[in-house]
């Protein structure tokens, strides 16, 4: 009798339960009867007794195939412990004695005791976001209490919730609470209200209504008004909850001269009127500030803002007051005001119309300004630190921000134009007229840029009036802003054409108008190209104006000024159809957003670069001492080349440059053409009148030509009959020459006829498929019986010099090939621009192919010459076992790492945070390939000897190592550098604590309007504290120890605040002892000590602090 199988759910043993050698399974369930993954592989062998009358069965036990199970088998789980089951649904970590296995590294890790205990379980069936699970149950709930909403609810309609007298019927939406009123209790209580959304009840639904229909008149001015005057009777207000006809009156009693015309009581309830004179409309602040922010931040356009306050009122499509030319110059009036208020015009006493050019600019409170953040003796600067004070400027044009034809300079002036960002205009105009036919040329590829300029579609590009790329504009630009830097701070200068812009530079800007006219020193000026830009340009232009060899340049890229583009390229759809004056306008309202969020988060960005730097300077330094100690012999002379460049740039040969490059073709032909002719002079008898030389280099043309045929065939399979017609007569003319180079071959390589003569040529054989036979094409045997001795080595030595020649010419082709993608994808639009695009492309791609296969059939050729050519690869064998062990060692740190952090804080540590540790090492392994600032020496130039006279060996030696020197330096400016920047971070902000404490003073108390000087006073010091602030940020910032990822951030004391940022504005006082730390990027958004919040409300989204610097 079968037994039944027990239903009593068996022990299961867990975590600390375990007994050492217990193995627990994960995510089995009862009802599956199939054995577990431990349980032996049994078979049954049957065989025949010996008098073969019987069978016999016997029961063999099998290893598994996977090491891992045959682990589990090794410590017989299942037998010590019978009882074991497991639990479903539920997950452990698997392996043998807590131990893991892990498949790269090929063995077992030891769990920590406590893990198994604290690990997180994972449910596969448990939804990601549990609360919209739970929701999906509750959808009738909610509807029906959405649905309730649209009635009265538990609200009264018999009695009124305010005086519990009159029938209610009217009830608000703003209000909190859903109870009915009558009308006089609705009116009442909305009279601080007025712009709330009313509803009325007519006992079947409700429909809306509005607080002017229901009798509530606004009083401005003051309210026991004995005489006011009515505003217009459809006054339209926009709020943030829609459009409002609302009844206005305005103060015209005996008090009217101190409460104001119309516009000012208006203002002062913070409702913004459209019109200076008998407004009939007006904007909330809290309206006006809220598109600000969503403008700014967002890129919100204020025709989808207003269509959506439009759909918000009322979004059956029903008649409402159209205010969107009133919405679009208010918005603009609006944020020119704030721009002035930000910048301290309403303190001074010159006023609006005493802003000079740039002053509301938003100056960079890390960039060098004598009398405000360097010390007064930073002129006599000893020479290795006087990088510290280098000023850097870029100069760049953005394609997206075109403007089409609409309006002019007289019906759309600007308010503020070149108070902020922009040039003075009309001067800027008047000297762009007389210089319309300039044209430049460019002797250097890829740059888009003066193709642009000078074409007929460049019209209307941002920075300029005509056009962007021209010099005179650039110049202008250059001139205009040079006005607001100190003649003797060092300025680097980057720009994308800076190669060709800088030529006659001196001479154009003192040619320039009076009033930009400028007498440059060129020994202040260093001139260079943005780190992404440089690659457009040859290799005569990456050496010259490179950031990485550019002393005291640090680790600056140049790319700033691209930035601001892409986040302003979310308004060039609006603003490409604004007026002239509104564009500026916009424009300079957002890049006023820019620089005020760049200045904001300062401190976090300078603490990221500085742990950064910190890193990469001390592997930099490390690699580049290890390569100059196996170049002893030769660095004292390479350091001499080095210094006499940096010092005198224009006349000492640069050591960065190739001295002894590749050969080419000329000029091999040329140093054989002089042997031949040596050995004519000494006698030795020619045997042919076409010399060896001559004839392999027939040879090897015919072997471009031949490419070159095959190449315009894949071209042009599709080809039309003239196409065709072409092909033939290239054809022809290939056949004419072989027939001609058989004929030398008889005397030079008869064995190469003789080869000819043994293979079988198909009958419809092509003429560039027909093979030459030159010598690289015999055996060495065929060489040696059947051809000229001197054509083998002539032919070694072209062959040598096509790799050089070839392979250069396949760099340029490739560099070419990228910028004519990147060209075509920003600049070709229509199918017109679109096609000669692609020609492009196609004509540059056959170049590719042609100089790729020439390449290609130099290097087998040099190979079979030379009988074999054995060439070591950056990744030998014996080098990847090393990196595989490296692998290993560095995974078994990582696990050791993260088990001692578990052990000690007691917490887990999720997978995919676990990453955040992998390469913590100080020999981690470089996945991808650095750029040129973060490369380091590789071995193939540190285990090159210092012996040899190879000239090619000695220049890539140098260069190798002047480049490893230049990135050791380039970084070790940098940590410098950055820590100056921080130390005149906290100064600038000081320095404008204090000037915004100068403005309050400055106000005459006594003879101003009472109510007015107290507003400025206190927004003067609003500021002042603002600023404040944003200094003990900075140093909590700069100070804080970060822990790594999964662990709190601890904060060193903030009670040096004050003596960091120091007293005196000319030096700073800075204490730069607290600039140390191991930590990541930025703060964590708490401010400690007593960094409090911006004591701002709308200035602090958008420059509170903004001044004219």
């Amino acid at each position: 009798m079968q037994k039944r199988r027990s239903t009593k759910a068996k022990p299961v043993l867990r975590g600390s339960d375990r007994q050492p050698n217990q193995y627990v399974l994960s995510q089995s369930v009862d009802e599956f009867l199939t054995p577990t993954s431990d349980i032996p592989i049994q078979t049954v062998v049957q065989r025949p007794t010996t008098d073969g009358r019987r069978v016999r069965s016997e029961v063999i036990s099998l290893d598994p195939p996977s090491p891992v199970k045959r682990a589990r088998q090794q410590e017989n789980v299942i037998e010590d412990h019978p009882t074991l089951t497991e639990d479903p649904l539920d997950f452990e970590p698997e392996g043998v004695n807590g131990e893991l296995y892990n498949m790269e590294l090929g063995g077992f890790f030891a769990i920590p005791a406590t893990s198994a205990s604290t690990r997180k379980k994972r449910d596969p069936f448990k939804p990601s976001d549990m609360a919209l699970h739970e929701f999906r149950a509750l959808r009738d709930e909610y509807l029906r209490e959405f649905l309730r909403l649209d009635g009265c609810g538990d609200a009264s309609t018999e009695i009124c919730a305010g005086c519990d007298a009159a029938e209610p019927s009217f009830r608000c939406k703003d209000c909190f609470g859903e109870l009915l009123y009558c009308r006089a209790c609705c009116v009442d209580m909305h009279k601080r209200n007025p712009l709330h959304r009313i509803e009325r009840w007519d006992g079947r639904y409700f429909s809306p209504t509005s607080l002017k229909s229901l009798g509530l008149c606004i009083q401005f001015g003051h309210e026991d008004c004995s005489r006011s005057r009515s505003a217009h009777e459809s006054f339209t207000v926009l709020d943030l909850n829609g459009l409002h006809e609302v009844a206005v009156r305005f103060c015209a009693c005996e008090r009217e001269l101190e409460m104001g015309l119309a516009r000012v009581q208006l203002i002062r309830r913070r409702w913004f009127p459209a019109t200076s004179e008998n407004p009939r409309t007006a904007f909330t602040f809290r309206l006006l500030d809220f598109f600000h922010t969503q403008t700014l931040q967002g890129k919100t356009t204020m025709y989808d803002f207003y269509t959506s306050l439009e759909k918000l009122t009322d979004a059956t499509g029903g008649a409402l007051s159209k205010r969107y030319s009133e919405f679009l110059r208010s918005t603009r009036e609006y944020r020119h005001i704030l721009m002035l208020k930000r910048g301290g015009r309403g303190h001074a006493l010159s006023g609006v119309y005493g802003t000079g050019p740039g002053d509301l600019a938003i100056r960079c409170p890390a960039c060098p300004r004598p009398g405000i953040n360097l010390p007064e003796d930073w002129e006599n600067a000893p020479p290795e630190t006087r990088f510290l004070y280098i000023i850097f400027l870029a100069l760049d044009a953005c394609f997206r921000l075109k403007r089409r034809l609409v309006s002019s300079e007289l019906r759309d002036p600007g308010l503020g134009t070149g108070w902020a960002y922009f040039v003075e205009m009309e001067p800027y105009r008047q000297y762009l007229l007389t210089v319309t036919d300039q044209v430049e040329m460019s002797t250097c590829s890829g740059l888009a840029a003066l193709d642009y300029a000078n074409t007929k579609y460049s019209r209307g590009y941002t920075g300029h009036w005509l056009r962007a790329f021209r010099y005179a504009n650039m110049d202008w630009i250059f001139a205009s802003f040079l006005r607001w830097i100190h003649q003797r701070l060092r300025k680097v200068v980057s720009y994308d054409i800076v190669c060709q812009w800088y030529k006659q530079l001196k001479q154009r800007l003192a040619d320039l108008p009076p009033l930009v006219r400028l007498h440059i020193i060129l020994l202040f000026f260093a001139f260079v190209i943005p780190k992404m830009h440089i690659h457009s340009h040859i290799l005569a232009c990456q050496l010259w104006f490179s950031l990485n060899l550019l002393p005291g340049a640090g680790q600056t890229d140049g790319e700033g000024i691209e930035r601001p583009w892409a986040n302003v390229g979310g308004v060039a759809s609006s603003t490409r159809e604004m007026g002239p004056g509104s564009r500026r306008d916009c424009l300079d309202d957002h890049w006023a957003f820019w620089n005020w969020c760049k200045l904001i988060g300062l401190a976090a960005l300078l603490r990221k670069r500085l742990d950064n730097a910190k890193r990469e300077s001390a592997a930099q330094t490390e690699a580049f001492e290890a390569f100059t100690l196996e170049q002893e012999e030769r660095v004292q002379g390479w350091e001499e080349k080095v210094a006499a460049y940096e010092a005198d740039p224009q006349n000492a040969p640069n050591p960065y440059q190739i001295t002894h490059p590749g050969m080419t073709e000329a000029q091999a032909r040329l140093k054989l053409a002089e042997e031949e002719e040596e050995a004519v002079r000494k006698g030795v008898p020619a045997l042919h009148d076409v010399s060896p030389s001559a004839f392999i280099f027939e040879g090897l043309e015919l072997e471009d030509e031949q490419r070159r045929v095959r190449v315009k065939v894949e071209l042009k399979k599709a080809g039309t009959t003239a196409q065709k017609i072409d092909l033939l007569a290239l054809r022809r003319k290939l056949s004419r020459g072989i027939t001609r180079f058989r004929k030398l071959q008889a005397t030079y390589t008869p064995g190469a006829l003789q080869a000819l003569a043994r293979r079988e040529a198909p009958p419809d054989e092509l003429a560039e498929n027909i093979p030459l036979m030159l010598p690289s094409a015999l055996s060495a045997v065929e060489r040696a019986a059947g051809c000229v001795a001197s054509v083998e080595h002539v032919e070694s030595l072209a062959r040598d010099a096509q790799c050089s020649e070839a392979l250069q010419r396949l760099r340029n082709q490739l560099h070419v090939k990228s910028r004519l993608f990147t060209y075509k994808a920003n600049h070709a639009r229509h199918q017109g621009a679109n096609t000669r695009s692609q020609t492009l492309v196609a004509r540059n791609e056959s170049k590719i192919r042609l100089h790729s296969e020439k390449y290609q059939a130099a290097w087998r050729a040099l190979g079979l010459l030379a009988n074999g050519i054995h060439v070591r690869m950056m990744e030998d064998p014996e080098e990847l076992t090393k990196r595989q062990a490296l692998r290993k060692k560095q995974d078994a740190r990582r696990k050791e790492k993260l088990d001692r952090i578990r052990a000690e804080e007691g917490f887990l540590i999720e997978e995919e945070d676990e990453e955040g540790f992998e390469g913590d090492g100080e020999d981690e392994e470089m996945v991808v390939n650095p750029a040129e600032n973060m490369r380091q020496v590789s071995w193939i130039w540190t285990m090159a000897r210092s012996h040899g006279t190879d000239a090619e060996l000695e220049d890539a030696l140098r260069i190798e190592w002047t480049k490893a020197r230049a990135r050791s330096k380039r970084w070790a400016e940098e940590v410098l550098l950055l820590e100056e920047e921080y130390r005149r971070l906290l100064v600038s902000f000081e320095y404008e604590a204090k000037r915004w404490e100068q403005r309050a003073k400055d106000i005459p108390v006594g003879e101003v309007e009472e109510a007015f000087g107290e507003g400025a006073i206190a927004y003067a010091l609003k500021q002042a504290a603002m600023y404040r602030t944003l200094a003990q940020r900075a140093v909590v910032t700069m100070t804080e120890v970060h822990q790594g990822r999964g662990r709190r951030r601890t904060q060193r004391p903030v009670a040096t605040i004050s003596s960091s940022i120091g007293g005196d504005e000319g030096n700073g006082g800075g204490d730069e002892g607290d600039e140390s730390g191991d930590g990541g990027s930025g703060s964590d958004g708490s401010d400690g000590g007593g960094a409090g919040n911006v004591p701002s409300d709308e200035e602090y989204f958008m420059g509170g602090g903004e001044d004219d610097g």
